[in-house]
């Protein structure tokens, strides 16, 4: 029986970076909590723009973000104000006072992304939603893979599972087409699974793109 592993875990140091980087022997599992808190927080409220991932490096007193984003513009704000806004609520999320002496320098980075098409979380969040209100699953994947695969992919795999279109018994639905090689390790595989939360219950979406060796 084979062992299932995230795609982006195996291949950690080759093609991809930690996605925190700091180190805290002491308060490790508070560090750790806040980073889950401000993950969580950051991805709910930016979601409208298109939020991907998260990027957390920590040092003695700065905290620096990476987010990528496919509308940098909604983010960024007129001048500047939107990402003031930012640290503004990360400060408050995290309970800190700015102007205290202890508090850490906030750094925001903002990084567009190019091709949203080849980015499995947007992706699957895209086939959640649409899943959500209550579209035909299989038109819904294959307008995703005729997507994914004109923005240059190798390869999309997308798995669908729960009780699918409101069926009595739950069920998976999976496409592919092209490749999508999970143990060749020089293969930039993305993955993403995102839950849709339906009537009925939840479905959960995978999905894997290939986008060739880096």
């Amino acid at each position: 029986m084979g062992q299932k592993v995230n795609p982006r875990i195996l291949r950690l140091g080759t093609i991809y970076n930690w996605s925190s980087r700091w180190f805290d022997d002491k308060k490790y599992k508070d560090v750790l909590l806040e980073d889950y808190k401000l993950r969580r927080a950051l991805m709910e409220k930016l979601s409208s723009a298109g939020i991907s991932e998260i990027e957390i490096e920590r040092s003695i007193n700065s905290l620096k973000l990476t987010i990528y984003v496919s509308r940098p513009g909604m983010v960024i704000g007129r001048g500047g104000s939107g990402l003031e806004d930012m640290k503004d609520y990360i400060y408050k999320l995290l309970n800190i006072k700015k102007n205290a002496k202890t508090a850490p320098k906030i750094d925001i980075r903002i990084e567009a992304i190019k091709e949203p098409n080849l980015d499995a979380y947007l992706v699957a969040k895209n086939i959640s939603d649409q899943l959500v209100k209550r579209l035909p699953h299989r038109r819904v994947m294959a307008q995703a893979v005729d997507r994914v695969i004109g923005g240059g992919a190798k390869g999309i795999r997308i798995i669908i599972s729960g009780r699918v279109g409101g069926a009595e018994i739950g069920r998976r639905e999976k496409l592919q087409q092209g490749t999508v090689p999970l143990s060749t390790i020089r293969e930039k595989i993305n993955f993403a699974s995102v839950p849709a939360l339906t009537k009925k219950g939840y479905i959960g979406v995978k999905v894997w793109i290939n986008r060739g060796e880096k």
